[in-house]
This record gives structure tokens, C-alpha cells and sequence, in this order.
């Protein structure tokens, strides 16, 4: 896979992992404006809920039926 596509796709994940990267960063200063007095560990532990929740991808970021992972053997 060589050309447009290749930079398109590069672009693509770029862009994705930047979003990520600003997502995290908003929780983190919103954290800190609620909770002023909050040590790191506790603001560390809300960023890592919000990670593991992701309010409205609960299920993960596709359509489809959710099933157990790792998959039974």
C-alpha cells in the first residue's frame, strides 16, 4: 500500500491519538476544577475510570453485539 492512501491512513491515526491525548486532558483539568484539594493518585485514578468507562462507547467503538473478551476456548 504505497501513496494517498498510506499518508491518508497515517493522517487518520495521527489525528486519532492527538484526539485521545486532548480528550485525556480535558477530564484532567475538569477533575481538577470539581475536585481542588485532590491528591495526583486520586486524580489519577478518575482519568483512569473515565478511560475504562468512556461514556458512550461503553461497549466499544463499534456497532455490533458485545462478547466476552478474551473469547472462550
Amino acid at each position: 500500500m504505497d501513496g494517498p492512501d498510506v499518508e491518508t491512513a497515517a493522517e487518520r491515526l495521527r489525528i486519532a491519538f492527538e484526539l485521545h491525548s486532548f480528550a485525556e486532558a480535558m477530564v484532567r483539568q475538569n477533575w481538577s476544577r470539581r475536585h481542588p484539594g485532590a491528591s495526583d493518585e486520586e486524580m489519577e485514578a478518575a482519568v483512569a475510570a473515565w478511560l475504562e468507562k468512556r461514556p458512550g462507547a461503553e461497549h466499544g467503538d463499534c456497532e455490533g453485539r458485545p462478547i466476552p473478551w478474551p473469547r472462550p476456548v
